[in-house]
């Protein structure tokens, strides 16, 4: 998509006005400049096909890049090469990571009411992150079906060596309405903490239904969250569609099913975060973060989880660079490993850096997929609203006006930033179809559409460059606020 200074020439009005009065500041360049500088970024973003180019090779020619695995450090080194090719410094801050393994992943309703002879009902299931392994020749054992998490404790001793089936559904119309995130927190908690709880009952196994909006009988992997020391049991979540049939058959009279997974959990490997930055003119030792996540669950691969979310905040810094725009501060963009299943990657960086906070002005993390920018989803201070309020008139060209302040962490790599109170920015992204391919096989490259790419990178570009060349301070976030 190309789009001209003549599309920009409302927004550069508006700001003409806003920074008028910033211009006033001592140390603040004049609005012309300003004005300049920002047409630059939205008409430089827009118009670069860098980051849909990243991304496809990303993909296409690496593939899924799950922690630990081959593909993950093939993307370390691209990524560094790529960065390094045009001129941006580049440091891999190393970071010990997972090493999980699928391996053979196979279930079948081997006994239920009304059940032809010889017959018996394939499924469609996919292992959990950190899921334990079956028995090489699985395990055949009853099934009994709850629909919450509160279910497990009533039943208690009874669920010892069953396997269990949490089915709880994905609520679609909460996606629909702009509520994707809520939608996947409801429907997504059976499986965050359900096979640990089963597992204090003794359960044997746990199955949950996927979590997610297009019942196409895909799976939807995902991590889980296991009791620090306690074992692990074989976890898998099973399509809508078979978690439907179990609970049918289940009504019906006992249903038994034999499950095979066989993954393994290997050693740590060593890893890398790759960072490049744009140093700040006036406060370099100020950091204003842009980032995404580069490595991704092993069944797709990875296009908009969070392949369009990593490329494009790396995008904001060469967007910047080409134009050799620099700010008072400085950016830094940040492909972090292993937010998947772990978040390591965040935690080495804030153990890096948590006792020089006060240097780290603001992160954005983008890891919302790749749909439409809406605008900007940001965990700051009430009564820094209103310094970001000109930001939306940079943004009202694309359509991002839509500004939401919130109260709690957002971003799983930052949230430790800002717990610490440092203000935390994501973009707000269209997330209708997110759930649909996220943590599936079918998160792949057709998935993203080129334009909306566009408008990621040029909304992550002009927030990280506002935020870095504001002449004042954003206050910091009071204790217990970024929880």
């Amino acid at each position: 998509m190309q789009i001209s200074r003549s599309a920009l020439l409302p927004f550069t009005a508006a700001f003409s006005l806003v920074f008028g009065v910033v211009a006033a500041h001592a140390d603040a360049p004049s609005s012309k400049e300003q004005v300049k500088r920002l047409d630059g970024i939205m008409i430089g973003a827009m118009n670069s096909d860098w980051a849909f180019k990243r991304l496809a090779f990303l993909t296409d020619k690496i593939g899924p890049r799950l922690s630990g695995s081959l593909q993950a450090a093939a993307a370390v080194e691209y990524l560094a090469e790529s960065l390094k090719r045009i001129g941006l410094p580049v440091m891999l801050q190393p970071v010990k990571v997972p090493h999980w393994v699928r391996g053979e992943e196979r279930g079948e309703l081997v006994q239920y009411s009304g059940q032809p002879p010889g017959v018996t009902q394939h499924l469609h299931l996919t292992a959990l992150g950190g899921s334990a392994a079956t028995p090489a020749n699985g395990l055949t054992l009853p099934v009994v079906v709850l629909h919450n998490l509160a279910e497990i404790d009533e039943a208690g001793s009874d669920l010892k060596g069953k396997i269990v089936l949490i089915s709880v559904p994905f609520d679609q119309l909460l996606a629909e309405n702009g509520r994707a995130g809520t939608a996947y927190g409801q429907g997504g908690a059976p499986r965050f903490v359900g096979p640990a709880k089963l597992a204090k009952y003794g359960a044997a196994a746990a199955l949950v239904r996927s979590v997610g909006g297009a019942n196409f009988r895909l799976t939807h992997t995902g991590a889980t969250i296991w009791d620090e020391g306690k074992p692990h049991i074989p976890a898998a979540a099973v399509s809508v569609e078979d978690a439907l049939l179990i609970e049918r058959l289940a009504e019906e009279g006992p249903v038994k099913m034999k499950l095979t997974l066989t993954p393994q959990t290997l050693p740590d490997v060593d890893s890398y975060n790759v960072i490049t930055e744009i140093r700040g003119s006036e406060k370099p030792d100020e950091v204003v973060i842009v980032s995404g996540h580069l490595d991704s669950w092993d069944l797709g691969t990875g296009a908009i989880d969070d392949g369009a979310g990593v490329i494009s905040a790396l995008a904001a810094v060469y967007v910047l660079h080409q134009l050799g725009y620099q700010p008072r501060r400085t950016i830094r963009a940040i492909a972090w490993m292993n937010e998947e299943n772990g978040t390591r990657g965040g935690k080495a960086y804030f153990d890096a850096n948590k006792d020089k906070l006060d240097t780290q002005f603001a992160a954005i993390e983008s890891d919302a997929g790749a749909g439409r920018p809406l605008g900007i989803m940001a965990n700051v201070t009430p009564d820094s609203m209103k310094l970001l309020d000109p930001l939306l008139e940079v943004l009202r060209p694309i359509g991002a006006t839509a500004f939401e302040h919130r109260e709690d962490a957002i971003g799983a790599d930052i949230t430790l930033l800002q717990k610490a109170g440092v203000p935390g920015f994501e973009p707000l992204l269209d997330t209708r179809d997110y759930f649909n391919y996220h943590h599936t096989a079918a998160d792949t490259l057709d998935k993203v559409d080129p334009e909306n790419l566009h408008r990621q990178v040029a909304l992550l570009t002009a927030l990280a460059y506002f935020l870095a060349d504001m002449p004042g301070l954003l206050p910091r976030i009071p204790p217990g606020k970024g929880d």
